[in-house]
C-alpha cells in the first residue's frame, strides 16, 4: 500500500438511523460497499479506503457541527463524469436534499469546475466533482 493514502475517516453524527440512509444510499452510488456495522456505527468501503459514522454520545451533542469552526470543512468525491454529477444531482433533489450555491450549478467552483455541491443530516459540506 502506498505510503500516505488514506486508510479510514471516521465521523461521529448527531442521528445514526438518518446519517446511515444519507450516506449509505451516497457512497454505494460512488461505488463503496457496506464494510462493518456495530450498535453505534457503520461503515462503507472503496478499496483500501472505510469511511465510519458514529453515534455521537450525548454528552457531546450540546454544540453542533459547523463546517465554519475548527475542523472537516467538506468531504470531496470523484465523479465518473458530468453526467453523472447531473444523475447525482437529479437523485439528490428527489431525495429533498438541498442543492448548496444553486444560482451557480454546476460551476459553483469556477467556469471548468463541474460539481455539486450539498450538505448530510448534520450539514456537512459534500461535494461531487466530475473529471
Amino acid at each position: 500500500m502506498p505510503q500516505g493514502l488514506i486508510h479510514h475517516i471516521e465521523i461521529y453524527v448527531s442521528n445514526l438511523k438518518n446519517s446511515v440512509a444519507f450516506w449509505g444510499w451516497l457512497l454505494e452510488e460512488l461505488g463503496y460497499e457496506p464494510y462493518q456495522k456495530w450498535e453505534i456505527g457503520q461503515s462503507w468501503i472503496i478499496g483500501e479506503t472505510y469511511l465510519c459514522f458514529v453515534q455521537t454520545e450525548e454528552r457531546f451533542m450540546d454544540v453542533p457541527y459547523h463546517r465554519c469552526r475548527v475542523g472537516l470543512n467538506h468531504l470531496a468525491f470523484h465523479a465518473s463524469s458530468r453526467q453523472h454529477v447531473d444523475e447525482v444531482t437529479r437523485k439528490l433533489k428527489e431525495k429533498g436534499v438541498t442543492i448548496l450555491y444553486p444560482d451557480k450549478h454546476p460551476f459553483a467552483g469556477g467556469k471548468d469546475y463541474y460539481a455539486v455541491f450539498f450538505e448530510d443530516p448534520d450539514r456537512i459540506k459534500v461535494e461531487l466533482v466530475a473529471p
